[in-house]
């Protein structure tokens, strides 16, 4: 797949409840933000910038030869950031811009890609994710896995963290549930986005809605405003992502190993 013009920024804090200083953990000899800056590259994207509040990780990117940006140390998520980001360079109101994770040092850059170009192709949805299905019945009932319901347009309709759609005939035993056997089959979203510049400037503009403050899913802030969210449907998911020491020591194993 090569994808038509896109832009990735990675958002990368210091701060973590879990797991301080983060971004800068080592793993198999490189920083967790050099981790994930490398498989960035190895997408089509024709640029590649992280995204920062503190001069550490600012330090870090510029010397292993990185493209970062200081911002502000007031924004409340990640995607204030690349909004940040996209101003500051004057990006295209057009432009499709992904939200690359700066705690996903195993993300495969073709599903990156692939969000890109879900955004590019579908010119009636303003954001793309990915989803992937649910395979374990004990993911389904997992407050930490997100669900997604989709529409006939393979849109988004709805997140939450609860089991969703609800099963009322067979969710009652839980025990012998097939996740496989399942229509219409449980999703896992994938936290990936693209957005077009014009749209990530308005959602960031928008207040915390009510529901996305009661899921703690910032997404849902997009679907209450009416913005239109296109899944791509992987069959995988991408490896661990990083948010407990446990976490941690996974992908150290793995990338060792590699």
């Amino acid at each position: 797949m090569n994808p038509s013009t896109y832009k990735i920024v990675i958002p990368s804090r210091y701060a973590s409840s879990r797991l301080p200083g983060k971004p800068l953990l080592d793993i198999a000899g490189k920083s967790m933000i050099e981790r994930v800056y490398r498989q960035a590259q190895k997408t089509s994207a024709d640029e590649l910038v992280v995204a920062t509040d503190d001069q550490r990780i600012y330090d870090c990117v510029k010397g292993f030869g990185g493209d970062v940006e200081m911002t502000s140390d007031q924004h409340q998520s990640g995607t204030d950031r690349l909004a940040e980001v996209a101003a500051k360079r004057n990006w295209d109101d057009s432009k499709t811009i992904v939200n690359l994770q700066g705690d996903e040092p195993l993300m495969d850059p073709q599903l990156v890609d692939a969000v890109a170009q879900s955004l590019i192709d579908h010119a009636d949805a303003e954001i793309a994710t990915a989803a992937t299905p649910i395979t374990q019945s004990a993911d389904i009932f997992d407050a930490n896995i997100v669900k997604v319901v989709l529409n006939q347009h393979s849109q988004a309709l709805t997140f939450s963290r609860a089991p969703i759609p609800w099963h009322r005939d067979l969710f009652h035993d839980r025990e012998s549930l097939d996740p496989s056997s399942l229509e219409p089959p449980l999703l896992r979203h994938l936290g990936l986005y693209a957005y077009r510049n014009a749209t990530l400037q308005a959602l960031t503009a928008m207040p915390p809605c009510s529901l996305e403050q009661v899921e703690a899913l910032e997404q849902l802030r997009a679907l209450w405003n009416g913005i239109r969210i296109y899944v791509h449907l992987s069959e995988t998911a991408p490896g661990h992502g990083v948010d407990t020491a446990e976490d941690l020591d996974r992908v150290r194993t793995i990338l060792t190993r590699s």
